[in-house]
C-alpha cells in the first residue's frame, strides 16, 4: 500500500517541525488531501498509529481538509467542478481540461505543545 509511505513521509515532516520548534508533543496533524489522491484514510490512520507509537506524536489525531476536484477548459477558460465522470466543460461543452486541484497531498498545519 502506498499509504504506508505516504505516512512515513508525512510523520517525518511532523516530527522535524515540531523539533525544530521546540516542540514536546504533537496533538494534531492538519492533512490537506485532494479527492484525486487516492488516500484511504483509514489506511494511513492505521499506519500512522503503528508507526508513530514510540514517537512524540503518539495518539496524535489527523484532521482531513478535502480539496475538490477543480478544472480548467483550456479553450474557454472556464473553471469548474465537474460532475462524477462528465469531464465536459460546462460554459462550451469540450473536453480540453486541465486538472487544477484535487490532487493535493501535504502537511497544513500542526497542532503541539
Amino acid at each position: 500500500m502506498h499509504e504506508q509511505s505516504i505516512v512515513e513521509s508525512l510523520l517525518a515532516v511532523a516530527l522535524k517541525n515540531a523539533e525544530q520548534n521546540n516542540a514536546e508533543r504533537i496533538l494534531g496533524i492538519n492533512l490537506v488531501v485532494g479527492d484525486l489522491s487516492g488516500v484511504a484514510e483509514d489506511a494511513v490512520n492505521f499506519y500512522f498509529n503503528f508507526l508513530a507509537r514510540d514517537t512524540i506524536a503518539a495518539g496524535a489525531t489527523i484532521n482531513y481538509r478535502h480539496i475538490p476536484v477543480k478544472m480548467r477548459c483550456r479553450d474557454c477558460r472556464t473553471v469548474f467542478e465537474p460532475e462524477r465522470l462528465d469531464l465536459a466543460c460546462p460554459g462550451c461543452g469540450g473536453r480540453n481540461v486541465d486538472i487544477i486541484a484535487g490532487r493535493e497531498l501535504y502537511v497544513e498545519s500542526l497542532e503541539v505543545v
